[in-house]
């Protein structure tokens, strides 16, 4: 009986080294980056740890989390919304993430209070506007772009779009259900054309002159003022950027993040949390910064140059787990008004 006793811990204790000392780290991401590739590559190079990614969309991952339950293959979860992580949370597939380092990696305002996600970048949905036809003075706040001066003239891309239905769910949570919707309305009437394209298509629009102002996220106008193609650098240059709602009495500039969680039944917590680490530590944020254009989530990283170049912006505060509490709220508001 003794001999099974020792043969039983002894086994568990093995399986267990087994996983601690997995040399891999799992992914589910909705991201589709270059500089993931990197960043995963340069992790690997320094740590001998392979990391593994699945891709698909956000929902269709966290709906595997869920049905793979236990048996999932996954240990952290990636993707460019809040309002995502919030949906994993309420579905039960993550846990928490307590480590001192990754906590203090990133800026405290960008951060879940409840300790379920940590992000690694964020972006600013921002208006850019045209150079030839219009003045940075026209502009102020999301809430002006419903004045009937912007008849005809504004761009955005569909209400089905993750980053403008974040940006309805901030809305409708600082304003409430009655003005939001009142903002719609008027904003689906200064529409140039209806809703369709990428953030890339809503500048080039406004290079085409087919549209003044667009709503877009901040990164696209950094990939465009890159690119190898000359007509996308022509784009980015025919417009300049504004941050809209920065008064002294203004809640700052909405913002939505990427960010990663931990699945609920990760089997290679050790390796993920060291992954962690490093992409909020200053050398992947870095990498971040000057490849994707987005703004890094560690304090003590400034973005790349071209994004220093539009200056600093007053952001929102607002608990970025609210874009996905009114997620439903925001579309049933696009329905209701007609953007389409």
């Amino acid at each position: 009986m003794r001999y099974y006793i020792i043969v039983f811990f002894a086994l568990c204790s093995f399986i267990s080294c087994q996983k601690n000392n997995s040399n891999e780290v799992n992914i589910y991401s909705q991201r589709h980056y270059e500089v993931d590739r990197i960043q995963y590559e340069n992790f690997q190079k320094k740590t001998g740890i392979k990391v593994n990614v699945i891709k698909a969309s956000a929902d269709e991952l966290l709906e595997r989390l869920k049905n793979e339950g236990n048996n999932t293959p996954a240990d952290l979860f990636v993707t460019v919304d809040a309002g995502k992580l919030q949906k994993g949370v309420e579905m039960g597939v993550f846990q928490k993430i307590d480590n001192n380092v990754i906590n203090s990696n990133v800026s405290y305002d960008l951060k879940d209070p409840n300790g379920y996600w940590i992000p690694i970048t964020y972006r600013a949905r921002l208006l850019v506007y045209s150079n030839d036809r219009v003045s940075e003075s026209d502009l102020s706040t999301y809430e002006d772009l419903a004045n009937k001066k912007w008849k005809g003239r504004l761009l955005v891309r569909s209400s089905s779009n993750a980053y403008n239905q974040a940006l309805m769910s901030s809305l409708y949570a600082n304003l409430g259900k009655e003005a939001v919707t009142d903002w719609s309305t008027n904003i689906v009437t200064n529409f140039a054309r209806d809703p369709k394209g990428n953030d890339r298509d809503q500048v080039k629009a406004i290079a085409a002159g087919q549209g003044d102002v667009a709503i877009v996220n901040s990164y696209y106008i950094g990939l465009l003022l890159s690119s190898k193609k000359q007509s996308e650098v022509d784009a980015g240059k025919s417009v300049s950027v504004f941050f809209p709602n920065q008064g002294n009495n203004e809640r700052g500039t909405h913002i939505n993040i990427s960010g990663f969680a931990m699945t609920k039944n990760a089997s290679n917590k050790e390796n993920a949390i060291k992954l962690l680490k490093y992409l909020t530590s200053v050398e992947a944020q870095n990498t971040y910064a000057n490849n994707s254009y987005e703004y890094p989530a560690n304090p003590n990283v400034l973005p790349s140059n071209i994004v220093q170049s539009w200056g600093d912006f007053k952001r929102d505060t607002l608990d970025l787990n609210t874009l996905g509490i009114y997620r439903n709220d925001a579309i049933k508001v696009f329905d209701q008004t007609g953007w389409k």
